[in-house]
C-alpha cells in the first residue's frame, strides 16, 4: 500500500496491539511513546493516529503542532475522553475523534476514509459482505456475480452518507438532514421508508440485516 502512518500512545499494551494491527493490514508504522519527536517523525508519513493524554506535550498540543507543520496531513485522535467538549476541541484541528475502546476494524475504516479524502490512496473497491462498493462513483455490485445494483437517488444519497461515515452511528437527523437538505421532524416517516426499500434492495434478508444495522433509539449504521 506504501501508506507510513505516525502512531503516538504510551500505553504499551495498547500500542503493541494497535501497531500490529494496522502492520498487518499493510500499513507502515512509526510508533512513538511520547509527543517528543512527533514533528520530526511525521516527515514522510501519510496520517498521524494521535492519543490525548500523553506524558508531557498532550495529544492536542502535538496535533495542533503538525497541523500547522503539515497542512494536508489527516489527523486522527483517540482519547477514553467521551465529553462533547473534548471532542470539540479536538476537532478543530483534527480531522476525526475516535473514543476508547474501539475496535480494530473501525479505527482501520476510520484510516482508510481519511485516506481517501486526503488522496494518499487511490479509491479500490470496498468489500462490505456479499456487495462491493466503488467508493467515488455510484456503482453496487453483488461481489459473487458481479451484478450491478441500481439504486435510486435518494437511496445512493442515504448509503452513500453512511459509507461516508464507516462504522459509526448516525441519528435520523444527521441522515434526514444531510440527503434532504431540511429539518427533521420528529415522527417523520419518510427515511424510515426509504432504508426499508434500501435493505430490499441491498441486504441478503431484508428482515436480518448485514449491511444497514438498526441502532434502536438512535438511528443506522454500516459496519465495516
Amino acid at each position: 500500500m506504501g501508506v507510513t502512518v505516525l502512531y503516538v500512545e504510551d500505553d504499551r499494551e495498547i500500542g503493541n496491539a494497535v501497531s500490529a494491527d494496522l502492520r498487518e493490514r499493510e500499513y507502515a508504522v512509526r510508533w512513538l511513546e511520547s509527543g517528543e519527536g512527533a514533528l520530526e517523525a511525521a516527515e514522510g508519513c501519510q496520517l498521524a493516529v494521535l492519543d490525548v493524554m500523553l506524558p508531557g506535550l498532550d495529544g492536542f498540543t502535538v496535533g495542533q503542532r503538525l497541523k500547522r507543520a503539515y497542512p494536508g496531513l489527516p489527523i486522527l485522535m483517540l482519547s477514553a475522553r467521551t465529553s462533547i467538549d473534548d471532542k470539540l476541541q479536538g476537532l478543530e484541528f483534527a480531522d476525526d475523534y475516535l473514543t476508547k475502546p474501539f475496535h480494530p476494524d473501525e479505527l482501520a475504516a476510520r484510516i482508510e476514509v481519511l485516506l481517501r479524502r486526503s488522496g494518499s490512496v487511490a479509491p479500490a473497491s470496498l468489500i462490505l459482505k456479499h456487495l462491493e462498493v466503488i467508493p467515488g462513483s455510484s456503482v453496487v455490485k453483488e461481489a459473487a456475480s458481479g451484478r450491478e445494483i441500481m439504486l435510486t437517488g435518494k437511496q445512493f444519497q442515504i448509503f452513500s452518507y453512511l459509507l461516508r461515515h464507516l462504522g459509526q452511528i448516525l441519528t435520523k437527523e444527521q441522515i434526514y438532514e444531510a440527503v434532504w437538505g431540511e429539518s427533521y421532524i420528529e415522527g417523520d416517516k419518510t427515511l424510515m421508508v426509504h432504508i426499508r426499500y434500501l435493505r430490499e434492495k441491498l441486504e441478503l434478508d431484508p428482515a436480518a440485516p448485514e449491511i444497514i444495522e438498526t441502532v434502536r433509539g438512535i438511528g443506522y449504521r454500516v459496519r465495516a
